[in-house]
């Protein structure tokens, strides 16, 4: 029953993401939300509305297609107790154009969560740094992404460890 619960989650989350505006306009497409929210995959086509004056991706465009996924991602795994922050930093690497469609993938595994539920097990606050790779159709790198979360164990949690 809670996969079920899960797979309908992750399906209303990717629709309303691919309804949203400054998605929508940018192009950018969320292919596939696993159940279990520990991978998704997400497309940006080049467009008029996303292309820079020499006819590639745009930077900025190209950052905001990796900008909430690894906090959603976070926050579905760890629960309601926890603070999820995305970005209190965040980099990205431009390695080549992009002069077509581009694609990041986001992957988080159990010892990142288990690593970040002991860090914050005793109230500190932790700062992970996560990375995904934009990458066009044939595989070429066309930016590195960091970005450093802010995680740390609700008070009201706390208390009751």
């Amino acid at each position: 029953m809670q996969v079920r619960k899960s797979s309908r989650r992750a399906r209303l989350l990717r629709f309303g993401l691919n309804l949203y505006p400054p998605y929508l306009g940018a192009g950018v497409r969320v292919r596939h939300i696993s159940a279990d929210f520990r991978e998704i995959r997400v497309k940006m086509g080049l467009s008029v509305f996303n292309r820079n004056y020499v006819g590639t991706q745009f930077g900025g465009s190209l950052y905001s297609m990796t900008d909430p996924f690894f906090m959603l991602m976070l926050m579905e795994n760890l629960g309601r107790d926890y603070i999820v922050w995305g970005d209190k930093a965040a980099n990205i690497e431009f390695v080549s154009p992009g002069k077509g469609p581009v694609y990041a993938d986001f992957r988080i595994d159990q010892h990142l969560l288990d690593d970040i539920r002991a860090r914050t097990a005793a109230g500190e606050k932790y700062l992970p740094r996560l990375h995904a790779e934009v990458r066009d159709g044939e595989g070429t790198l066309v930016a590195r992404v960091q970005k450093t979360l802010y995680v740390r164990l609700k008070p009201r949690a706390r208390q009751a460890a």
